[in-house]
């Protein structure tokens, strides 16, 4: 990955101005660069990385692991575009293991990912089966710390 795109993943927040002084390069460079990473779709977006549990938010992220019957001359990317395209799904993963392809579902009460685990992805095709797992406590989340180191407060003692 070339370094523009490094800092950019690190810290999207930079301005063009900062970003072209650490890459020894001019503001314009950078500002038609990036244009041309959205362009051809190198850049997908910029998110911010929320702390849910400080948020205090009343949903939970599953994972969910898919097995499929994968259909001929399309292997697994017929089922994962199908299940892509669900608007309840942020993430789909092509794996190894047990399962085919696993997919997260986030900012969804329990009840919603059940009836959607229920109702709209088993009923599928392809779909053998799931395994559905939620996330119980968040520690790092793309490369960001979320959990504080816990405090030590048992205090000094001197024999």
């Amino acid at each position: 990955m070339d370094k523009l795109l490094s800092l950019i993943e690190e810290n999207p927040r930079l301005s063009n101005k900062e970003m072209a002084v650490m890459l020894g390069t001019t503001e314009e460079n950078v500002e038609k660069q990036i244009r041309l990473y959205e362009d051809i779709g190198v850049i997908k977006g910029y998110r911010a990385i929320i702390d849910k549990e400080k948020a205090q938010t009343e949903t939970v992220t599953a994972l969910i692991e898919i097995k499929v019957h994968p259909k001929f001359e399309h292997g697994f990317d017929e089922i994962a575009q199908q299940i892509a395209m669900l608007e309840e799904v942020d993430n789909v993963y092509l794996m190894s293991g047990a399962y085919d392809l696993c997919c997260f579902v986030s900012d969804k009460s329990f009840q919603e990912v059940a009836m959607f685990v229920a109702n709209r992805l088993s009923p599928l095709e392809s779909v053998v089966s799931t395994a559905t797992h939620f996330i119980l406590k968040r520690f790092k989340e793309q490369g960001v710390l979320l959990a504080e180191t816990p405090k030590d407060d048992r205090g000094n003692i001197s024999l």
